[in-house]
């Protein structure tokens, strides 16, 4: 079995249940419903999936030294994480947000960056696992320094230890001081050592300045820089307009890595767009997109098709929509299409 090294960003998720009516009304008591406390973050969505489909997931994060530390550590455990491998920072607080979701709308996050600012990849042990996959660097100001040049090593130093690299974003704040850096050479720098990139459409936009709304034409100029820049599998997931894959040629799947190498006569040039699966009740969006991630890598890792992979994620993402986790049963309830690779090989 492949051992995933899930790295980044980790945080609580605060919810509070609220109303059609609910409002920001200053001097007002505004009635809201019970909170809802919550793994949150790519290593805790994307690496909780993971788990869930049956992968082996080693977390890498950073947390303070404080009640919500504990508290965090206390969740990763009770969701499986046997060996969460947890650096405390000396003066940060643990990370969390506050998830503002009303129903019928998407959702809204006040995020407090705190202890991620101090994550820098130098724990995670790149020659212990055959894919690293590294979330959220908008939310982890320690790997942006120098146009990236941090979390530019760390993955040349995983892909030297033969080790496939993965790379998901976030959204990047305009206004925060994460939005003034230079962003097109911060991808550049990035992208040069990753084999798979998993961005949504918002993510890419907002890091680099384009106020396009969404087309075809708009994803494909996007994955061709992407694939340019070096990377050999790009999924842009685009909301209802679905997940859009294109990946590089055979040469360079070959220099991909464990999981990336033996899928070079497979996965090489192919172009494939699915759409969302219809979800009657959804729940929540918050952690779809990461389980779609997680979906695609591990179908990756189980030697699935392209087209296998892509339906995978669409499925893994509809589940969490769903409230439900994207186990095998049911991802399969989903699409019977996946039931085939939901069974964890060697």
């Amino acid at each position: 079995m492949h051992s995933i090294a899930v790295a980044g960003h980790l945080c609580l998720d605060i919810a509070p249940l609220l109303t059609e009516k609910a409002r920001i009304d200053p001097g007002s008591l505004i009635e809201v419903g019970p909170l809802a406390i919550t793994l949150g973050g790519c290593v805790a969505n994307t690496g909780g999936a993971l788990a869930a489909l049956g992968a082996h997931v080693v977390p890498y994060a950073t947390v303070g030294d404080d009640e919500l530390g504990s508290l965090l550590l206390s969740k990763l455990s009770a969701e499986g994480f046997t060996n969460p491998q947890l650096s405390m920072s000396p003066s940060l607080a643990t990370s969390y947000s506050l998830v503002i979701e009303q129903s019928g709308t998407d959702r809204t996050f006040w995020h407090h960056t705190g202890a991620n600012a101090d994550f820098d990849g130098s724990a995670v042990d790149t020659a212990g696992h055959s894919l690293l996959h590294i979330g959220y660097p908008p939310l982890l100001p320690g790997i942006l320094d120098y146009d990236g040049r941090t979390l530019h090593d760390l993955f040349a130093r995983a892909r030297s230890a033969g080790v496939t690299t993965s790379v998901d974003l976030a959204v990047v704040d305009p206004h925060s001081p994460v939005g003034a850096l230079n962003w097109d050479a911060i991808l550049s720098s990035i992208f040069a050592h990753t084999d798979i990139a998993t961005p949504s459409l918002d993510d890419l936009t907002s890091a680099l300045g384009i106020e396009e709304e969404y087309s075809p034409e708009l994803v494909d100029r996007l994955a061709d820089r992407m694939l340019a820049d070096g990377v050999a599998v790009v999924a842009i997931s685009a909301g209802q307009h679905g997940l859009h894959l294109r990946t590089a040629s055979a040469e360079r799947f070959r220099a991909g890595g464990q999981v990336l190498a033996p899928r070079a006569d497979t996965w090489a040039e192919r172009s494939l767009t699915t759409g969302p699966l219809d979800v009657k009740n959804p729940v929540t969006t918050n952690g779809a997109g990461d389980a779609s991630t997680a979906g695609l890598l591990f179908g990756l890792t189980q030697g699935a098709s392209p087209e296998q992979a892509i339906a995978l994620a669409v499925a893994c993402s509809a589940a969490v929509m769903s409230g439900v986790r994207p186990s095998p049963e049911n991802v399969s309830a989903l699409d019977s299409s996946v039931s085939s690779i939901v069974t964890v090989t060697a």
